[in-house]
């Protein structure tokens, strides 16, 4: 790859050589500089290598990488980011040294630093198998999928039944509202703070009704290429009045029987907390929390009985029936290195040991539709029926103009939570700021 294709990437990499320091607590070492293996090279002797993401499953990549050079013969060099390193900043910086990874790690965003430098990988047989590759109009194939997440309406199965309330019978904001205020009515005997933990925190909590919430408007209900209400959003700079006016109709009544404390000023560790203590029927959060309610959260989650849990969707029109699936990031390749080695390791994730490995041991929900096994997580079951289902819409609102969550759409439903708004106000209050932004 030619510096002068890289010229964009060049301009983005002001990076400070300091955050190349630290990487697993110790000074970052080179990764090996790897022979080119070509298409009658033997496994002896190769090597590739990996940058992973998610520190917080650092030993199960390592036994990912483990079981592969036990099968293939070609050692998998993995290097882990610490948790709150920038995983671009720091793939910048080695760009810069002639020491990039032979796969790397992206986010949406973060595939327009690489834009022309990454393998396109359509023609590999995992893409078959899988509704969650990235692609690019461009590229191609672009990105590999090691894990999914969804974003949905999560429940506390044992309260809704409890209550008798029917989570399938919700599938439009009439029978949302008639669930939410049987709940409601039953609260003192079901031990609940409200029917609902919704919060609008724009400190600690805009990426959840910014982002996250919001993206149900951009894609709940449609199919997973349909991209309607991004292309407004993004070419019109404006808002679909009619869908928009639902949304937000389903917004008000939510909030109305949410737990009116949390509305405004709650944190993301109440929110959660409040949850797995089984206080609220439902949460806003998605299938992610699940880690907290078997890690960080466990003994609260215990005391409530270990409740089942599940995920509906944000039905603000009637017969929406889809939740939000997407990996929150992918693996790729860049065409500098062990390229034909990189898509190999892929190809062979794709496949029944290595998914065992990040399905059990790591807890990941697998993209592929092949996949045979399920994690342990407590949302790992529902999400995989509605994977398995094709009940998935995509996660567009990744393709949001950078920053407008937080700056535009998480202050206006934050204005609209603290009655300063009206729904026919907001509308049109977004429908300017998003012209603006």
């Amino acid at each position: 790859m030619k510096r002068k294709q890289a010229s964009h990437l060049l301009q983005l990499a002001a990076v400070s050589t300091s955050v190349l320091i630290f990487l697993n607590g110790c000074a970052l070492k080179p990764f090996g500089n790897a022979k080119t293996v070509s298409e009658d090279a033997v496994s002896e002797n190769i090597s590739i290598s990996l940058l992973n993401s998610k520190s917080e499953v650092a030993s199960q990549i390592d036994k990912l990488a483990a079981a592969y050079q036990s099968e293939s013969g070609v050692n998998v060099e993995v290097r882990t980011v610490p948790s709150g390193v920038d995983s671009q900043a720091l793939l910048k910086g080695l760009y810069l040294a002639d020491n990039i990874p032979d796969i790397i790690v992206c986010e949406s965003s973060g595939f327009a630093n690489w834009d022309g430098l990454l393998e396109d990988m359509s023609s590999e047989e995992w893409v078959k198998d899988t509704d969650s590759a990235y692609k690019s109009s461009e590229y191609g194939v672009i990105g590999f999928p090691y894990t999914t997440e969804a974003i949905g309406l999560s429940y506390n199965a044992d309260i809704l039944e409890k209550a008798g309330v029917d989570p399938a019978a919700i599938t439009g904001p009439e029978s949302f509202e008639a669930a939410l205020k049987k709940i409601d009515e039953q609260k003192s005997s079901l031990g609940l703070t409200a029917a609902v933990g919704y919060s609008t925190n724009l400190e600690s909590l805009y990426w959840s009704s910014g982002n996250h919430l919001f993206g149900n408007y951009i894609d709940a209900g449609l199919e997973r290429t349909d991209t309607t209400y991004i292309d407004m959003l993004n070419d019109s700079k404006s808002l679909d009045e009619q869908r928009f006016k639902k949304f937000i109709d389903y917004i008000y009544i939510m909030q109305h029987y949410c737990d009116q404390k949390l509305l405004l000023d709650g944190t993301y560790e109440e929110q959660v907390k409040n949850f797995a203590s089984g206080k609220y029927a439902f949460v806003t959060q998605g299938s992610w929390i699940g880690a907290l309610l078997i890690g960080e959260h466990a003994e609260e989650y215990k005391a409530a009985g270990n409740f089942k849990v599940g995920m509906i969707p944000y039905t603000f029109d009637e017969g929406i029936d889809t939740i939000l699936t997407s990996p929150p990031s992918w693996w790729a390749v860049p065409k500098e290195g062990n390229t034909e080695a990189a898509k190999a390791f892929l190809q062979w994730c794709a496949g029944d040991s290595a998914q065992k490995i990040l399905v059990e041991d790591a807890g990941f929900i697998s993209p592929f539709k092949s996949c045979k096994y399920v994690a342990s997580d407590p949302f790992a079951q529902t999400v995989s029926s509605y994977l398995a289902s094709g009940k998935t819409s995509s996660w567009h609102w990744m393709d949001m103009e950078e920053g407008m969550g937080q700056n535009v759409i998480a202050p206006g439903l934050y204005d609209f939570a603290r009655g300063a708004i009206d729904s026919t106000g907001l509308y049109y209050v977004l429908n300017d700021n998003i012209e603006k932004y």
